[in-house]
C-alpha cells in the first residue's frame, strides 16, 4: 500500500495532479484545500496518500496534512460517503471548519456542501462527531493566469456539484468584488465562500 509520495509536480489541476517520481507518474486526485498549497510545476512535493483498491481498480488520494487524510480516511467510513463525496466534502469546507461542524452538530453547514445532503449529512454527524478533535488549518495562494484560471475554477466547482450557471455567476462576482489579480486557488476560495451564503 502507498502511504507517502514524494516527486517532482509535473501537471496540476483541480480534477488530478501528476507527480513524477524517477520517470514514474502518479495521477492522484486531492481535495482543494490541498490543491490551494501546491507548488509550481517541477517543484518537489511530499504528499500523504490514501490508497483506494477495488476490484477493478487502484485511486491515489493526496493530502498535504495528517489531517486531511484522517478526515478522508474518516468520511468514507461513513454509510453511503465514497472517495468521491469524500474529497468533494474536503474541497467545500476546511479541515478545521468541518472538525467544528461535526463537534456543535451544524446540520445546516453540512448540507451547504456539495453532494452532502441532510441524510447524508445525520449519517455524518451520527457516525464522525465523538471522532474528531477540533483544530485550525491554513491555505497559502499560488499565481496563475485568467483565462485558463477562470476555466479550472469553472470545471473545478461544476466537478463539486454546482450547478455551471450557479458556479459562473459566483466566479463573476468574485471577479468584480476584486480588483486585484487573484490566484487560481483564491478565485476558488472566495468563490466557494460567496456559494456557502446560499
Amino acid at each position: 500500500m502507498i502511504s507517502q509520495i514524494r516527486g517532482r509536480l509535473a501537471y496540476k489541476s483541480p480534477e488530478e495532479i501528476v507527480i513524477d517520481v524517477h520517470g514514474v507518474g502518479y495521477g492522484i486526485k486531492v481535495p482543494l484545500s490541498t490543491f490551494y498549497e501546491l507548488p509550481g510545476i517541477g517543484e518537489e512535493i511530499l504528499l500523504l496518500i490514501y490508497t483506494y483498491v477495488r476490484e477493478d481498480s487502484l485511486h491515489l488520494y493526496g493530502f498535504l496534512t495528517p489531517k486531511e487524510k484522517e478526515l478522508f480516511r474518516l468520511l468514507i467510513g461513513v454509510s453511503g460517503v465514497g472517495p468521491k463525496l469524500a474529497i468533494n466534502v474536503l474541497s467545500g469546507i476546511s479541515a478545521g471548519e468541518l472538525e467544528r461542524a461535526l463537534k456543535d452538530e451544524d446540520l445546516v453547514r453540512l448540507t451547504r456542501i456539495p453532494g452532502v445532503g441532510r441524510k447524508t449529512a445525520e449519517r455524518m454527524l451520527l457516525e464522525l462527531k465523538d471522532k474528531v478533535v477540533v483544530s485550525e488549518t491554513t491555505v497559502v495562494p499560488g499565481i496563475r493566469g485568467k483565462e485558463e484560471m477562470i476555466k479550472d475554477a469553472l470545471s473545478a466547482l461544476v466537478n463539486l456539484g454546482y450547478a455551471k450557471g450557479i458556479a459562473e455567476g459566483a466566479i463573476k462576482g468574485v471577479l468584480q468584488e476584486k480588483e486585484d489579480a487573484l490566484s487560481l486557488e483564491e478565485l476558488l476560495r472566495e468563490s466557494l465562500r460567496l456559494l456557502a451564503r446560499y
